[in-house]
């Protein structure tokens, strides 16, 4: 399949990628789905301000940590989806709040076709991210989110994408 839609831009899935076990599932539906259509992904993290502000300089190494950890794990994931599905994301790191990089992002790349999120399988309902953007904005939103339901199985995930 062609990587580039009749227009000549590239469908992109985007994935918000923080430590929940259920990114996981995200990751791997958009990945799959993106290979199955020709597709890319890009993965976004985003380090988010401390809730305490400490000096400038304990601040600052703690944003370099952060960005160095961020970093790091998504080399590890882009790893996974390049040896799954032979497409290789890309990244990108911001500082700030989740849902305003979010929608930053997918404002500035109109290659963006699908955001993907992941819900917790916990019953404390949707974290914040999905009860904002499904919830709040999902009428005016630019673009179709999917809500992946964070315990499917890998088989699952592959026989939906």
């Amino acid at each position: 399949m062609s990587e580039e839609t009749h227009s000549g831009m590239r469908n992109k899935f985007l994935v918000v990628v923080d430590d929940t076990p259920e990114c996981k599932s995200a990751i791997r539906f958009a990945s799959r789905r993106a290979w199955h259509v020709g597709g890319g992904v890009i993965l976004l993290y985003v380090i988010e301000p401390p809730e305490f502000q400490h000096w400038m300089g304990v601040e600052q190494a703690m944003r370099e940590e952060a960005r160095e950890a961020a970093e790091e794990l998504l080399q590890n994931l882009a790893e996974e989806i390049q040896k799954e599905t032979t497409i290789v994301p890309e990244f990108a790191i911001r500082d700030g709040l989740k849902k305003e990089e979010v929608l930053a992002l997918i404002e500035e790349d109109s290659d963006i076709r699908v955001l993907v999120l992941a819900a917790s399988p916990d019953t404390g309902g949707p974290g914040p991210l999905i009860k904002s953007l499904v919830g709040e904005m999902s009428g005016t939103f630019a673009i179709p989110i999917t809500v992946v339901p964070g315990n499917l199985t890998n088989r699952q995930l592959d026989a939906v994408t």
